[in-house]
């Protein structure tokens, strides 16, 4: 099932995890290789991705970052 344009959810897929639609990666593993300062072209070479899989993965987690409650609660 599409959850956002460009990212699926099914549960016998990486555990259910939010992945780039039509693929079997996962968003956090993306966001996270690119976090920890892998280029851009790294990404895409490495896990055989576009660079419209690799933004669209960054706008899902923008996205998911941005509906979120806050960690703390007001003081």
């Amino acid at each position: 099932m599409e959850v956002f344009p460009g990212v699926s959810v099914d549960a016998g897929v990486r555990f259910g995890k939010p992945c780039i639609a039509g693929t079997r990666m996962d968003i956090a593993t993306v966001v996270a290789a690119l976090g920890a300062g892998e280029s851009y072209a790294d990404v895409e070479r490495d896990y055989s991705l576009t660079r419209e899989q690799v933004l669209t993965a960054l706008r899902y987690a923008a996205h998911v970052a941005a509906h979120l409650p806050p960690a703390v609660k007001a003081a």
